[in-house]
């Protein structure tokens, strides 16, 4: 899925790749993706929810909407979507669902207040959905700190953010990978919340 047009959008559909437009902040575009997948589908391997916003709490938004938004994209779509492919992902079973979350649904943020709870109520989707899908469908979250700088991102930004993990690393796209590879091949993890972060809760 994707909501803007770019070009790795172009290149995707180039090799192939099946693709939806959706806006998540809209519950009848949400449905509407879930109408088109169960009709051109008859079973899924496995849901990742990768779809994420990032607005601080002093963007250009009042309050409500900004955590309307956060929520909308990080609970609420999630929430729609697992519930409306849950008979998919039982016709493939064994099957997965897997949020991609955050370190900070588990310590807060003080800049990104709404973005943080939306991230702690994503993680307890991964709980319920486990217990409600068990055992044909395993749910799980990965919950990374710092992955891959922004170009843009300068000296004295990512070497202050360096020093908040005990590995001084950049996780890297790989090691996401790895944990993705980890939980889909897994025929004993469900309902955990598997955290990629460098051993910054130690830092």
């Amino acid at each position: 899925t994707y909501r803007s047009q770019r070009d790795s959008i172009d290149e995707l559909a180039k090799l192939g790749v099946e693709l939806h437009r959706c806006d998540f902040y809209e519950p009848a575009e949400v449905q509407a993706l879930i109408d088109r997948v169960a009709k051109q589908h008859e079973r899924l391997r496995a849901i990742i929810h990768n779809a994420s916003d990032w607005l601080p709490d002093k963007a250009e938004y009042p309050p409500e909407e900004i955590l309307r938004r956060m929520m909308a994209v990080h609970v609420a779509a999630p929430y729609q979507i697992n519930f409306g492919l849950a008979d998919l992902l039982r016709a493939g079973a064994p099957s997965d669902i897997l949020h991609i979350g955050d370190y900070v649904s588990g310590r807060g943020s003080k800049k990104h207040i709404a973005y943080a709870a939306s991230k702690a109520a994503q993680d307890n989707l991964t709980l319920s959905f486990a217990a409600l899908l068990a055992p044909g469908v395993k749910v799980n979250s990965i919950a990374p700190a710092l992955v891959l700088f922004n170009e843009d991102d300068d000296a004295e930004y990512r070497e202050k953010t360096l020093r908040k993990s005990l590995l001084q690393r950049e996780g890297g796209l790989d090691e996401m990978q790895h944990q993705v590879d980890y939980l889909l091949d897994s025929q004993y993890v469900t309902g955990r919340i598997i955290h990629m972060d460098g051993g910054r809760h130690l830092a």
